[in-house]
C-alpha cells in the first residue's frame, strides 16, 4: 500500500486531472459570469483534463524511466489515442447530439403531446486548441512536480 501511495507518476496524473477540471470551472466562471458546479465532473470544455492526465502520466514516466522506455512508449502511444479521441470520435458525438437536440426542439411544437425525449448530452469532446492547452497543462505539471519533489 505504501508503495501505491508513494507513487508519484500516478498521484501527478490524477492531481493535474483535478487541477484541470478545476480550471474548467474557473475558466467558465470567468466566461458566463456563473458558477456551474457540474463542470466539475463533465467531460468536454477548456481544458482538456483527459489530455492533461495523459500528458502527466506520459512525462512522469519519460522522467523517471527514460524516453527509450517501453513504459515510456506504451504511456505517449495512450496519450495519443486518448487525445485523438477526444478531438475525433467524442467531438463528432457531441455536435449530432446538438443537431439531434435543436430537432428534438422543433417536434416538440409539432407534437404537443406524446413523449418527450431527454436533451442529449453535447459537451462531450474537445476542440484542437482545448486538447493542446490540456496537454501542455499536464507535461507542465508534470515537469513542476518532478523539479519540486
Amino acid at each position: 500500500m505504501s508503495e501505491l501511495l508513494s507513487n508519484q507518476v500516478l498521484w501527478t496524473a490524477i492531481l493535474a486531472s483535478v487541477f484541470a477540471q478545476l480550471l474548467k470551472l474557473f475558466i467558465y466562471y470567468l466566461v458566463e459570469r456563473r458558477w456551474e458546479w457540474e463542470r466539475l465532473a463533465e467531460t468536454g470544455g477548456m481544458p482538456s483534463s483527459h489530455s492533461a492526465t495523459v500528458a502527466a502520466l506520459a512525462t512522469g514516466l519519460g522522467i523517471t524511466e527514460g524516453l527509450g522506455s517501453p513504459l515510456f512508449a506504451i504511456a505517449v502511444v495512450l496519450a495519443t489515442i486518448v487525445m485523438y479521441d477526444a478531438t475525433g470520435i467524442r467531438r463528432a458525438a457531441g455536435l449530432h447530439a446538438e443537431r439531434l437536440n435543436d430537432l428534438f426542439e422543433e417536434f416538440r411544437a409539432v407534437f404537443a403531446h406524446g413523449p418527450r425525449p431527454e436533451p442529449l448530452k453535447e459537451l462531450l469532446g474537445h476542440t484542437y486548441l482545448e486538447v493542446g492547452v490540456g496537454a501542455t497543462l499536464g507535461i507542465l505539471f508534470s515537469l513542476a512536480s518532478f523539479a519540486l519533489f
